[in-house]
């Protein structure tokens, strides 16, 4: 599939392009779905005007004739970009993506993903875990290939891509 078939599909796909194939992306557990929410919001509140957050975009890994588009948790883009109200993100648009591992995705959101976001020059990536206790690892992308720079379960505070604080285990508090 070329990215002109790929644009022409209907905007609410819950499918992916990898090297050209459509994959089913599954449907995200609940507990997935609020963590993702509330994360997405907390980003919102605290990133510098400069920086915007998404979930569910399609961003473009590869634009080949072999193309590849995921579709990560969320992502956080310039304003610019942002201001630009694509119907999909360039990597290169994209500052920070962020995977919340979900049961059948480990290995997708733990090693292909992250290989492929720094392939495309994406600077950050947060991995997510649920498990007991919630803990976020974050990377940043050094000579090409990701680099554990921050990480930590509970009450955390980030200094990449900007000065954030999250509180992990309120990521599946109903409040």
């Amino acid at each position: 599939m070329t990215l002109d078939e790929w644009d022409a599909m209907p905007e609410d796909k819950t499918l992916e392009l990898v090297d050209g194939v459509l994959h089913v992306v599954p449907a995200a557990v609940p507990m997935h779905q609020k963590a993702q929410s509330r994360l997405d919001n907390w980003l919102d509140e605290q990133l510098p005007q400069s920086l915007v957050s998404y979930q569910d975009v399609d961003v473009v890994i590869d634009s080949s004739d072999r193309p590849t588009v995921r579709k990560p948790d969320i992502v956080v883009v310039t304003a610019e970009a942002a201001d630009r109200n694509p119907k999909r993100f360039d990597a290169a648009d994209v500052v920070l993506a962020v995977e919340i591992v979900s049961p059948g995705s480990e290995r997708i959101d733990r090693v292909t993903k992250p290989t492929q976001y720094a392939k495309a020059g994406i600077a950050h990536y947060w991995l997510v875990e649920l498990g007991d206790p919630i803990s976020l690892t974050a990377f940043e992308l050094v000579d090409g290939v990701y680099k554990h720079v921050e990480d930590g379960v509970g009450r955390i505070r980030l200094t990449r891509p900007a000065s954030l604080e999250f509180d992990l285990d309120a990521l599946v508090r109903r409040r």
